[in-house]
Parts: C-alpha cells; structure tokens; sequence
C-alpha cells in the first residue's frame, strides 16, 4: 500500500537562552493511505510537536532544523516556501484537530463566520456557496446548520469538537492530525466523537494520526502504534505487536501498559514509572530512558540504540532487543 506520509530525520528544536530543547531529535516514520497510527507517550514525549512539525508551524522559538524530510503523497514540503505551504498544504493535504476545541475557536465571532475564514482563504466562491458548504460539513459530523449562527460559548463541549472536526475536514485533505480529540469530554461524547470519527474516516477515506494518552482508546482505533519518549521513537509496532500476547519489547512501552487499569484483570497495585522525563537541553546519554529504565544494563548509559526492526513491521530501540 502506497504510504500517504513519509518523515525522515525530523527534528524540531526550541531555542532558548538556556540551549536548544531537542523536542523531537532524528524521529522517522511513514504512514500509509487509510491507516490510523497512535502517537502515545507521556506528556512533553514529543506527540503535539510531531503534530504541528508536520504542518510545518511550529511555535517561537521552535525551529525545524535542516536535513528533516516531509513526504505528503510524494511531495517534500520541506523543500517549499511558506506561502505555498500555506495556500496549497495545510487543510488542503494535511490538517489538525488541535487539543481543546474552546481554544481554537474565537470567542466574539459565530461558528459561521469562522468557518467562512477558512473557505475564503483557499477557494473563490461566493458567499451563498460557502455557507451551503458549511451547512453540509456541519450536517456531517451531527449539527444542525443553526450551529453557524452561534458563538463557542453557546455549544457543548462536544459540539465545538465536531465543529473544530468539521473545519478540518472543509477542504477535503486525506490526512488529518487529531491531538488528543477526545481530552476533557465525558465518557458518553467521548464515545460519540470516536464513531463519528470512524465513519469519517470510511467516507472520506482519511489516514489519520491519533494522539493520546488513552492506550485502550489508541487500541480501539488504530492499526499501528508509535511510541515516543523524550523526543524519539522508542518503539513502533501493530496493535497485535504492542498489545498482544507477545506484548512490547521496550521496557517503557512495558511500564505505560502496566499503568493502565484493566476491566477483566485485578490488580493490587498498578506498576509506575521511577523519576521524571529527562532535560531535553541537556538529555542523558547513552539511551534517553535509561535513568529510568528497570532492566538497564551497562551499555544502556554510554550509547544511544538504534530504532531497529526485530520482527516485519516492529520496530524497537533498546539494546535488549539486538543480537
């Protein structure tokens, strides 16, 4: 199947007065038209930043540094201006469902209006048009087309997630990013927005990067998985790979499904991770989890492992796993 998306050595630094924080340091990965892959890790592993290094804006002081490569359906985005990447890429091939819908939408205009912003900006039609386009695309993820006439502050939790969901999708691109879509709703919208999602996906034939720190979600939805920690891959597999009998090779991988309560297996104490994730200016050497690590071994602490493939489709970093 032919891959939709293909990064090589991407790697995202902050620059600060204190040295670079190596957000994302030498991370390569591909995805394939209609696969899900689940970013999962703890917080500041690197997922969000995969995400807006993808669309080629990351924040001040951040900076994609030279030799990271983008493929989006053949094409090397890193090696066009930002005023096409802007006009011809994002929402137009790639797009992003960012974390908390409140704060991707601006208080003091209509739902509408917001919506029209984004159609205007990449398409030349008239305003009828656009609104009957906007009625649709609200239509399509649950809305009634009133939606466009109100403001954030009028709309659940939920409903402001199906209207972020659905300005991602106005422009018809084949991968859509989703940082963590379904945090702060409750149990119910949660299960709404993750069907919706589903029959998006099988309409529109979408691929889709999920990121969250939902495990028993990122296996409910996804076809492969991708561990990061401390700003690298750590481990990449197939649902069947990370959570199956056999289970991770990585011992991080090991203890975030340790920490995750199971319904049908009771137990005492759930396992957890000793100390902190590391300083990212100044990252230990050797293996980044090693200070961490249960089962580190000598040579953990003085040289960084490669990401290797151990079995088809399973890769993992972590000198246990080398002959």
């Amino acid at each position: 199947m032919e891959n939709i998306l293909d990064v090589k050595n991407l790697r995202l630094y902050y620059h600060t007065q204190k040295g670079a924080v190596k957000a994302l340091d030498d991370v390569t990965f591909t995805l394939k038209k209609g696969e899900t892959l689940g970013l999962v890790g703890e917080s500041g592993c690197g997922k969000t930043t995969t995400g807006v290094a993808l669309l080629r804006m990351p924040a001040p002081p951040g900076r994609i540094e030279e030799g990271s490569q983008i493929f989006i359906d053949g094409q090397d985005i890193m090696a066009m201006s930002e005023a096409y990447v802007r006009k011809n890429v994002r929402w137009e091939q790639i797009s992003m469902v960012f974390q908390g819908a409140m704060n991707c939408l601006t208080p003091v205009y209509t739902i509408g209006k917001q919506m029209l912003e984004t159609l205007q900006e990449h398409r030349s039609m008239d305003k009828k048009q656009a609104e009957e386009l906007i009625r649709e695309y609200l239509g399509l993820v649950g809305l009634p087309p009133e939606v466009a006439g109100r403001y954030p502050h009028e709309l659940s939790g939920g409903m402001k997630q199906r209207v972020v969901i659905a300005t991602a999708l106005f422009l018809k691109p084949k991968l859509v990013v989703l940082d963590e879509p379904t945090t702060a709703l409750d149990v119910i919208v949660q299960a709404q927005i993750v069907n919706l999602l589903k029959k998006l996906k099988k309409t529109f034939d979408l691929s889709f990067i999920f990121i969250t720190h939902d495990l028993a979600l990122e296996a409910e939805i996804c076809d492969r998985i991708c561990v990061m920690y401390a700003g690298k891959i750590v481990e990449l597999g197939t649902n069947q790979q990370i959570y199956g009998k056999q289970g991770p090779m990585h011992p991080y991988t090991e203890k975030l499904l340790a920490a995750t309560p199971l319904l049908k297996k009771k137990v005492d104490t759930l396992a957890f991770i000793p100390g902190a994730p590391p300083d990212l200016i100044n990252p230990p050497s050797g293996c980044r989890f090693h200070p961490r690590c249960h089962v580190v071994m000598d040579k953990c602490h003085e040289v960084e492992p490669p990401l290797i493939e151990i079995e088809p489709g399973h890769m993992v970093a972590c000198w246990r796993c080398t002959k």
